[in-house]
């Protein structure tokens, strides 16, 4: 029997990677010869980096970068060396819990992104795959671009600044200073959202009220964005405005369309290509899956769900586990997995719950029990428990 294991992390207990592989350990104290293979699971949000380096044995590197407000700070992202793979989440150098309460939108900026990923190609990568989600910025990628080269200048020919209050002023851009290795590079984006750059559906209006942008700063900041977005049309030929995706991050999406020649896709694909998970799933009798909590969230497109299609498309029966299960985590049985357990095997407090080791004992525990009710029904169908 063949059976795939990739499992979100169940976060504050166990990472992506140490969840597979307690399920694992379980199912192989059942039936040890199983061919058993444990794959890394995110959606492209928070944890996404770890969950990757980890799966996929690369390494966390951490470079000084500026802030969304210019304070400097840590970013930590992932390299893949045997591929030259940077992995990143746009969030550990412009994302909002970088600035609690000092939300200031015409000055936050995505500087750092751009920072972080001029770091990874002194690195020698070429590949990336960057998550925009949890931005704190409404720069249209602005700052971005600035770290890598483009220079955005006034009428006057000065530089125009690196923040969503500079998008007015571009009247010209510069291209001379791009950093060259850029040509070399692929970008692939995880990108859950398909608004476009400008309008009462893109970055501004949606998105702005939640990085401080108020009633009255909305309407002239959108029309900034359409303004400067005009540029790079005139100035770069591309014309991104109403690309699905160009108003994730407060235009970061559109900076990456515009600039990078990126492809924006839906986190859990890109997870699920770059871990090579459809090569995977071919042959796989049974597949187990879940994360920390599983309710009606989890059906409407989360990791999970993502998973249990992919297996089904290549006839394998799915099992979930999660650390909590939730009314209406029955829409999931509706989506492709097929039954699913919680792991507390008893009445304990949250802290208790979340502990670690109980995390992983449970895992094992209940992963071991799921496997022995296979194992014994397909003994009665085949006369064999493999």
């Amino acid at each position: 029997m063949k059976v795939v294991v990739a499992i979100d992390s169940l976060k504050g207990s166990m990472t992506s990677m140490e969840a597979g592989r307690a399920i694992r350990e379980g199912i192989l104290n059942v039936l040890p010869d199983t061919e058993v293979i444990v794959k890394p699971l995110a959606d492209g949000g928070e944890g996404t980096t770890e969950a990757l380096v980890e799966g996929l044995g690369g390494e966390l590197v951490e470079t000084e970068v500026h802030g969304p407000l210019e304070t400097p700070v840590k970013a930590v992202y992932g390299v893949i060396k045997e591929t030259g793979t940077a992995i990143m989440e746009m969030a550990a150098a412009a994302g909002i819990i970088l600035v609690g309460k000092d939300k200031r939108p015409l000055d936050a900026t995505t500087y750092g992104v751009g920072e972080m990923i001029r770091d990874a190609v002194r690195r020698g990568c070429r590949e990336f795959i960057i998550g925009i989600g949890g931005s704190a910025t409404n720069d249209g990628g602005i700052g971005m671009l600035t770290a890598l080269g483009y220079e955005f200048l006034d009428a006057r020919g000065a530089a125009v600044g690196i923040g969503a209050g500079a998008l007015g002023k571009v009247a010209s851009i510069r291209t001379g200073r791009v950093l060259p290795e850029l040509k070399e590079c692929r970008f692939r984006i995880a990108c859950d959202v398909t608004n476009p750059l400008c309008g009462v559906n893109g970055a501004t209006y949606i998105y702005g009220p939640q990085k401080g942008v108020t009633e009255d700063l909305r309407d002239s900041l959108d029309e900034a964005m359409d303004s400067y977005a005009q540029v790079i049309r005139d100035c770069l030929g591309t014309d991104h405005r109403e690309s699905e995706g160009a108003g994730a991050a407060g235009g970061l999406g559109f900076a990456f369309l515009s600039c990078l020649n990126a492809d924006l896709q839906p986190g859990i694909g890109l997870v699920m290509d770059a871990v090579d998970m459809e090569k995977t799933m071919e042959g796989a009798d049974l597949v187990f899956t879940g994360e920390g909590r599983l309710d009606g969230q989890t059906a409407m497109g989360k990791a999970p769900v993502g998973i249990a299609k992919l297996a089904k498309k290549h006839g394998a029966k799915v099992v979930a586990l999660a650390g909590a299960v939730i009314e209406g985590a029955e829409k999931c049985n509706e989506n492709g997995i097929d039954a699913f357990f919680p792991i507390l095997r008893r009445i304990v407090t949250l802290d208790e719950a979340m502990d670690p080791k109980t995390a992983k004992e449970n895992m094992i525990r209940t992963a071991e029990q799921v496997i022995r009710l296979v194992s014994a029904f397909r003994q009665d169908r085949t006369g064999s428990g493999v």
